[in-house]
């Protein structure tokens, strides 16, 4: 690990480096992402703006950082649909874990995502690449499932795979974005949960599950 001017970074650099990032991520969760300040930053990790200076070029830096690693962690979504069958009651199964493990990464990252989605929105390709590195972990392997269902005849041969996943995984994230909204229209997080997995299954498998 090396700080900005190429210098690699010691155990005691890179522990205060770690420590600037984590706060950051806390600010991040109470404060909007323009009001956050490098000065800010370093008053809460204990240190100077300096040394924000000697690991990261400015905020954005930082947030790129902390984004790029928690775009690495995505991957454990893909493990939700990993040699998961689409059929029967085991069906039904993967639909809700899929979905209870998406709003789960969610509302965990929920500051980090609302700053990714921004960047992506203003046209940012750094911002956006990672938005769509997380979306992927899902996206590829649901076309797949649905692309193995019809190659077995259990999905109609006009469906779209590619199209089918995209709109599912686009749909899982506006939901997983908004689920402190669906309170205030009168929907419990526990009823959320599934009647999201019912359209997940429908949207892959074209039918009503079997509980």
């Amino acid at each position: 690990m090396r700080t900005v001017d190429g210098r690699v970074a010691g155990r005691r650099g890179q522990a205060t480096r770690q420590k600037l990032l984590d706060c950051l991520s806390e600010m991040l969760s109470s404060s909007p992402y323009r009001d956050v300040k490098v000065i800010d930053v370093a008053r809460k990790a204990g240190t100077s703006p300096a040394t924000f200076y000697q690991y990261f070029p400015d905020v954005e830096g930082a947030v790129l950082e902390i984004a790029e690693q928690m775009a690495s962690e995505s991957t454990a979504l893909t493990e939700l649909l990993q040699g998961r069958s689409w059929v029967g009651k085991a069906g039904w199964q993967t639909a809700q874990e899929l979905v209870e493990g998406f709003l789960d990464f969610w509302r965990r990252n929920d500051a980090i995502l609302r700053v990714v989605d921004l960047g992506a929105a203003e046209g940012d390709k750094r911002f956006y690449k990672l938005r769509m590195k997380i979306l992927n972990s899902v996206n590829n392997s649901l076309a797949d499932s649905v692309a193995e269902l019809q190659s077995k005849g259990k999905v109609d041969k006009d469906v779209n795979p590619a199209a089918i996943a995209g709109s599912l995984v686009a749909m899982l994230a506006a939901v997983a974005s908004h689920q402190k909204g669906f309170t205030s229209w009168g929907v419990k997080q526990a009823e959320l949960k599934p009647n999201l997995a019912l359209l997940v299954h429908l949207g892959v498998t074209g039918k009503k599950p079997t509980r």
